[in-house]
């Protein structure tokens, strides 16, 4: 597993002091120089009314980026589907794939709460379970963070009001998601016979993905379906052994896998030395605060500014669980930890989220990183 391929999440980050056309602008030079530097993909997040964020639509800017760049995937981790149809998602993609054929990621996310995920011990690639938060290889498994004061929030409920027409239901998810397969293939019909065929979108060269952070509904769709999934140690680092053991339960063989294939993410930081590192991550307790609180992420912080905030007891235990499994240090230290995340979840592919105040230092660590990976190849 020395050759691991490496791939990079985006959420077009908006720093202090800057704005949404720079991120936008900076995020696509990220993914020219990612893309010379070997990563294999390139995923744009979907979040909404955030200051500090401003990857709103990642249809729209990975149209933008497919014409900037070449060679590496393109994808959506993951387009939102509680707001969304089958019918306008395989629209939007069937049009990117129109013009850059085979070339992206259809990676597809439940939003707005919804069932309670399973919270059964999960069996660990190798045997054995968590002692005292730790796997037997050392990766770090904190206790599991309370969502539920997140999904209350007044924030949330006006991003569904928002987001959705008057009085609208989302659809089903495992329902969404078959009729998205169904739009794809060119098989999809009402219970009395009539077809729908979708041009652009009907057979467009998709991979499909299903993002999830628990081994629940997610996991068991895309197991179930024989598609890829992406499990999120970077959004609940408590739940990612549950999400990939879960998948791998539920996964049965399809025309697209013979074998499950999991993808995990991870929050990291890599400069040349470890107090650099630290450093350039000083800004992210506190932009995760923003997130956990429900206020919504605030533009990233430079580390002066980061340090100027007075944190109380409950705002440390908010983010505590985030803070001590970002990989932060210098290209060996990281690469590290990111073996044992691999080896822990037996994941076959990792998905690199960075982000610093100043782009050159982002554009740095994944450069870095990407370095030292290839040295172990």
């Amino acid at each position: 597993m020395a050759n691991t391929p490496l791939a990079v999440l985006d959420l077009v980050p908006i720093s202090s002091g800057s704005s949404a056309p720079e991120a936008l602008r900076n995020s696509i030079d990220l993914a020219r120089q990612t893309e010379r530097l070997g990563y294999r993909r390139y995923w744009f997040a979907e979040h909404h009314l955030n200051p500090g964020v401003a990857g709103t639509s990642p249809a729209v800017v990975l149209a933008l980026t497919a014409a900037a760049t070449s060679t590496i995937r393109l994808g959506a981790g993951a387009v939102q589907l509680g707001h969304r149809t089958a019918l306008s998602t395989v629209e939007e993609f069937g049009l990117l794939d129109a013009l850059h054929p085979g070339r992206f990621d259809l990676g597809l996310g439940r939003s707005g709460g919804g069932p309670a995920a399973r919270t059964r011990e999960p069996a660990l690639i190798g045997g054995g379970s968590t002692v005292e938060g730790y796997t037997p290889n050392g990766l770090r498994i904190p206790a599991r963070f309370d969502f539920t004061r997140l999904l209350s929030s007044p924030r949330l409920a006006l991003h569904q009001k928002l987001l959705r027409q008057p009085n609208a239901e989302p659809q089903n998810y495992a329902e969404q998601i078959d009729d998205i397969l169904a739009l794809i293939a060119g098989t999809y019909a009402t219970a009395d016979g009539v077809e729908a065929h979708v041009v652009p979108g009907e057979g467009a060269d998709l991979q499909i993905w299903i993002l999830g952070s628990s081994g629940g509904v997610s996991a068991e769709v895309a197991g179930r379906n024989g598609l890829r999934f992406a499990a999120n140690y970077h959004v609940s680092p408590a739940t990612v052994i549950e999400a990939a053991a879960g998948y791998r339960a539920a996964f049965v063989p399809s025309a697209v896998l013979e074998r499950p294939y999991v993808s995990v993410s991870a929050d990291v930081v890599v400069a040349e030395d470890e107090g650099t590192a630290l450093e350039l991550a000083t800004g992210y307790g506190l932009w995760v605060r923003s997130i956990r609180t429900g206020e919504g992420a605030i533009r990233f912080p430079t580390p002066d500014e980061a340090r100027a905030h007075v944190w109380t007891e409950a705002d440390r235990e908010l983010v505590a669980d985030r803070v001590e499994t970002q990989f932060t240090g210098t290209p060996r230290q990281v690469a590290d930890q990111l073996e044992t995340l691999r080896d822990a979840t037996g994941a076959d592919e990792l998905v690199l989220t960075t982000i610093t105040h100043d782009h050159a230092d982002r554009v740095a660590s994944y450069r870095l990183l990407a370095e030292e990976w290839s040295r172990r190849a």
